[in-house]
C-alpha cells in the first residue's frame, strides 16, 4: 500500500484508488498539462504542480468524478483553473517578490523623448505621494534593497518596510491615474 500525505495525517491508498488514479491520469493528464501551461504562462514546473494539485484534488473527492455529475475533464479543467487563480492570488498579495530566476528582457530601443517623459511623470508622482511612502519605494525599488535592507535604512520593522510598500504602491497608482497615465 502506498501512502500520500495530506497535510500533517497520512492516508493510504488502496491498490484499487492507485489504480484508478492512474486511469484518470493516463486518460487526462495530457491535456491537464497543456491547460496548466496555459494558466501559468508556460511554466513548466508551476504547470506541473498543478496537474499534481488537481489530480489530488480528484483522488480526495472522488464523487466529482462521477460520469453523472458532468465531464471529468471539464472538472479537472476548472479545478485547475481555480487553483491557478488561488495561487496567482496568493502571489499577487506578496509585495515586492519576483518568481523568475531569468532577467527581465531589455525593451528594443526607447525613444529618448519617451523615456525622459516617463521619468518626469513618474517623479512627479513620487513627489505627490507621502515622504514615508516615496522613502520606501526609492529604498526598495530604486535603491534595489531588499526589505531588510530597507527596514534597517529607514530604522522601521522589516514588516512596516512590506506594509509601506504596498500601500505605496497603491497610492502611487492613484496618483498616476489622477495625472492620466494608463496601463
Amino acid at each position: 500500500m502506498a501512502g500520500l500525505a495530506a497535510g500533517s495525517e497520512e492516508t493510504a491508498i488502496s491498490d484499487h484508488d492507485a489504480q484508478l488514479l492512474r486511469a484518470l491520469h493516463d486518460e487526462h493528464a495530457e491535456a491537464l498539462l497543456a491547460h496548466a501551461l496555459r494558466l501559468v504562462n508556460g511554466d513548466r514546473t508551476r504547470a506541473e504542480d498543478l496537474v499534481q494539485e488537481t489530480l489530488l484534488r480528484a483522488w480526495r473527492h472522488p464523487e466529482s468524478l462521477d460520469p453523472r455529475r458532468g465531464s471529468v475533464r471539464a472538472w479537472l479543467f476548472t479545478t485547475a483553473r481555480n487553483l491557478a487563480i488561488d495561487a496567482w492570488r496568493r502571489r499577487s498579495n506578496r509585495v515586492g517578490e519576483v518568481f523568475t530566476d531569468q532577467l527581465p528582457e531589455r525593451a528594443g530601443t526607447v525613444d529618448e523623448a519617451e523615456r525622459a517623459v516617463e521619468a518626469w511623470t513618474v517623479a512627479e508622482a513620487l513627489s505627490r505621494l507621502s515622504p514615508t511612502h516615496r522613502d520606501v519605494l526609492v529604498e526598495c525599488f530604486y535603491q534595489g534593497r531588499s526589505v531588510a535592507e530597507a527596514a534597517a535604512r529607514l530604522g522601521v520593522p522589516p514588516g512596516t518596510v512590506k506594509s509601506r510598500t504596498h500601500y505605496a504602491l497603491r497610492a502611487l497608482r492613484l496618483v498616476l491615474a489622477e495625472m492620466g497615465v494608463t496601463g
